[in-house]
This record gives structure tokens, sequence and C-alpha cells, in this order.
């Protein structure tokens, strides 16, 4: 497994705050969004799984809000594993930093982007992506990951969708749960469409009476490998936080 310089792994918000359009929906709920989202930990749990995570992978969490995946994704790749979540959001990661920061975690990394644009510092083992439907909407966005994941790599995705047509009442309770967070429900039937094209094996599996789904497949053999490891960018190795909130 490569090795990573201290300073990119520790548990510190990105350098440079980058404002993000359209954030409202994941500021103004982001210290009640655990809470809120507890009865689909059970999902987020099988999404995790899909995954064929194995000590010391390095892990791309994308939209990774408040950072609810941290846990089961660092019991499997263990303190030498590496994490980096991605999120628009500066208040649903002030939450994760907190997070990351009580339990002590020297191997996450988080950054604060639109996904379309974040400078990912690692090409990664993995991905997941939980609950984040615009991203999933977004081409660009999914350009961005999938390049940063090596050949062969597992990227699952999971959240909600609309029920077949005739659960009404199924329904309404859907749009009443991802309205503070779906900016946009264009593509809610099958929010995966824009991601199978970019997979090998892609499996989707329909779950909560068909008001979600968890899907996942592996990145294709490119032409000229791609392994994961560290991606060495002076701005992200000299440039990051350290764990104190001080600039390197």
């Amino acid at each position: 497994m490569p090795s990573f310089a201290l300073p990119v792994l520790v548990p510190s918000l990105s350098a440079v705050w980058r404002s993000a359009d359209q954030q409202t929906a994941y500021t103004r709920d982001a210290s009640a969004y655990d809470t809120r989202t507890s009865a689909f930990e059970a999902y987020r749990r099988r999404l995790v799984d899909l995954v064929p995570l194995s000590r010391g992978d390095v892990v791309l969490d994308v939209g990774c809000g408040t950072g609810l995946c941290f846990e089961q994704v660092r019991s499997r790749i263990g303190a030498e594993g590496v994490i980096v979540g991605v999120d628009a959001s500066r208040d649903m990661l002030a939450v994760a930093a907190r997070r990351v920061a009580d339990r002590g975690w020297r191997n996450v990394l988080l950054v604060q982007s639109p996904i379309e644009e974040a400078e990912l510092p690692v090409v990664a083992d993995h991905a997941i992506f939980c609950a984040t439907h615009d991203v999933l909407q977004s081409t660009a966005a999914l350009d961005n990951v999938v390049s940063h994941v090596s050949d062969g790599g597992t990227v699952a995705a999971g959240g909600g969708k609309w029920a077949p047509a005739w659960a009404l009442g199924l329904n309404a309770s859907i749009l009443a749960l991802h309205a503070p967070y779906v900016r946009d429900f264009t593509g809610f039937a099958r929010p995966w469409t824009h991601l199978a094209p970019r997979l090998d094996r892609m499996r989707v599996q329909e779950v909560a009476m068909g008001g979600g789904y968890l899907a996942s497949g592996t990145v294709p053999t490119r032409e000229v490998p791609l392994v994961a490891g560290p991606i060495d960018r002076d701005d992200v190795r000299d440039g990051g936080d350290r764990a104190d909130g001080t600039r390197g």
C-alpha cells in the first residue's frame, strides 16, 4: 500500500472553503440530519457492505455529509486505510469534522467543494455515494469521481427513489423525507441512470418497498491502468490545514 504524507491525512476541513450554489437545503438542517435519517441506518450499512473493502484501502465518500458512513468504512479499512470525504456543504462537513475529532481518527480527510470541481488528492480503491441524488445527476461530478477510482474498483450508490406510481402514500412520505436535501427530483425514478454506463457489471436492487435502491459496479479497465495511491499536489500536501486548524 503506498504511503501518504501526514499533512494530507489529518482530520481537517479543506484549506479553502469554496462557495457552493444552491446549498440552502444542506445548511439549515445539518445539525438534525443524523436524527432525521436514523431510520435508514440499515440501508447505509448495506450500501457499505456492497464494497469489498480491505485493510489499507483508500475510499472516496462522495457527498459524505455528516460522515455517517465513516465508522463502518474505517472498521474495515483500519487505521492504515484512508477515507476522503467530499461534500459541498460547509455545515454538513462541520458535523463530520466533529465526528472525526471526537473519535480521534487521523486517516480521514475532509474536502469542501462541489464534486464537479473537487481536487481529489488520491486515486481510490473504491467510492461510495450515499443519499447523493443531485450528485448522481451530474455527469461532470461522476466523471471526476470515476477518474479517481482505480481499475476494477467498486463504486456503490444508494438512496431514495420514487416507489411505483400507485404507492401514493409511500411517495408522499419519500417526498417529505428527501425534499430538504434534494434540489431537483429529475431522475428520481432511476437515480443510477448516469452512473450505470460508466461502470461494468452494474447491479441494482430496490429496497424499502421500492422507495430506495442499492447499486454497485466496477470501474472498467483503462488502456493505461490506474492504480490506487496519493496524487502529489503541492497545494494539498503543503497547504492543507493541520489537525489544530492552522495552515501548513
